[in-house]
């Protein structure tokens, strides 16, 4: 058998032409496929034709010149997203591994040591100025395993934090903590239960609402020095709403910082938020309890909350009072001071309600004590004998008077003077 023929037709292959046929995803849907017989194809038209066809005058050229460099730009600007995106992506991986960690107690991660969080926090200048002053007044700052979050404590004059937490966990609850400090020191840190219970619902929310700004503060300052992971994790974390609201104040004016108003920012969101919910019911939670004695207590005097407990709380170590100028509005505004779930409304009626009863009680009280001393230090002014006054509720007869004058008598002797006989006789 020859090599140069077809084993099926016998037909020599040198004299068939060569074919070209086309697929389409190695399909042929179509009955033939035949395009021609040469592989090679150009289309029937002159250079000179594509020349003019194909020719840029100069203002087209710099147009597309133009779009040619916004397109460079584009794409680099989407590179550098995608670089962000990915380091962004590891370093939440790196949260994440480290939390999980956390969680399952296995040790994968060392713990931050108390060194390497104070190191961190030094890079943020409110927080370099409340470790200043926890220092003066000689605070100490302890890992514990025996609180939940981080505690101040101010009898012993220690503040402990959890050291099972992240490092970025750990960074805002010391924050929190040096600033409940500072709020000591300034005297806005009291006990809110000890105020008349509407005071004591705004108090409590300030209180808190500042310790959050502070925190967000902190974060972003240390953002700016470079270490990022704190205020990552309030991106993504339920402080995101507090962090937006300080972000768009810092991006607009950087003097915002530190004039207040970008905590002033957060001071507002954190009233707008559900926060005052959650905080409130702790609170009433406390008063219904009143393990001290304050709420229910009609001896403690109340203090009425003043403008000058704002002023305090709003103090900073250093730049203006971010709550100063707000007093009288925090004070009044009804996004401030209502209570808006209704739960929590009616547990805070019953409080304000026992509360003046005891009070209503107490006073009559005392004017019923005050009325029978008058009444025992005045003279008398009739001179009574020692004669019997019967007063008798039936007709006298004449035979039964002999008997009960003889009783009336036994009583008179034992020392009465008043006596109402009110035996009745047998048989009427």
């Amino acid at each position: 058998m020859s090599n140069n023929t077809d084993n099926q037709s016998g037909i020599a292959l040198e004299n068939i032409p060569m074919r070209v046929s086309y697929t389409i995803n190695n399909e042929q849907p179509v009955i033939s496929t035949y395009i021609g017989a040469n592989p090679l194809f150009y289309m029937d038209c002159d250079d000179d034709i594509l020349e003019e066809e194909f020719s840029f005058s100069g203002t087209e050229l710099g147009i597309l010149e133009n779009e040619l460099a916004t397109l460079s730009k584009e794409i680099k600007t989407l590179d550098n997203l995608s670089a962000d995106f990915t380091r962004s992506l590891e370093e939440n991986i790196d949260i994440f591994m480290e939390a999980k960690s956390s969680i399952l107690g296995n040790g994968e991660t060392e713990k931050p040591t108390l060194e390497s969080l104070l190191s961190n926090l030094e890079q943020s200048r409110l927080a370099k100025a409340y470790l200043e002053c926890a220092t003066k007044y000689g605070i100490e700052i302890r890992q514990t395993e025996q609180v939940e979050s981080g505690v101040y404590d101010r009898k012993n004059g220690s503040i402990l934090v959890n050291a099972n937490l992240s490092e970025a966990e750990q960074t805002l609850v010391l924050s929190r903590e040096l600033r409940r400090h500072w709020q000591h020191r300034q005297g806005a840190l009291i006990n809110p239960v000890s105020f008349h219970p509407d005071s004591a619902i705004l108090i409590n929310r300030a209180q808190h609402a500042d310790l959050a700004a502070s925190m967000v503060r902190i974060a972003w300052e240390m953002q700016l020095s470079g270490s990022k992971r704190t205020w990552q994790y309030i991106e993504n974390s339920a402080f995101a709403d507090l962090g937006r609201a300080f972000v768009r104040e810092a991006y607009l004016d950087f003097r915002t910082i530190n004039n207040g108003q970008a905590a002033t920012a957060v001071f507002e969101a954190w009233f707008l938020s559900e926060r005052c919910r959650a905080e409130d019911k702790k609170l009433i939670r406390q008063m219904l309890a009143d393990q001290e004695g304050y709420v229910f207590d009609v001896e403690n005097t109340h203090a009425a909350m003043t403008p000058s407990f704002i002023v305090a709380l709003g103090e900073m170590p250093f730049g203006k009072n971010y709550l100063a100028i707000h007093a009288d509005a925090i004070m009044t505004d009804a996004i401030f001071t209502e209570v808006r779930d209704r739960s929590n409304a009616n547990f805070l009626w019953f409080i304000k309600f026992e509360r003046t009863f005891r009070e209503t009680e107490r006073d009559l009280q005392s004017e019923f004590s005050s009325a029978s001393g008058n009444s025992a230090g005045t003279p008398k002014t009739q001179d009574y004998s020692d004669e019997e006054k019967i007063i008798t509720l039936y007709e006298r007869h004449p035979a039964r008077d002999k008997d009960a004058r003889a009783e009336t008598k036994t009583y008179a002797q034992a020392g009465s003077n008043n006596i109402v006989y009110l035996r009745t006789i047998p048989g009427e």
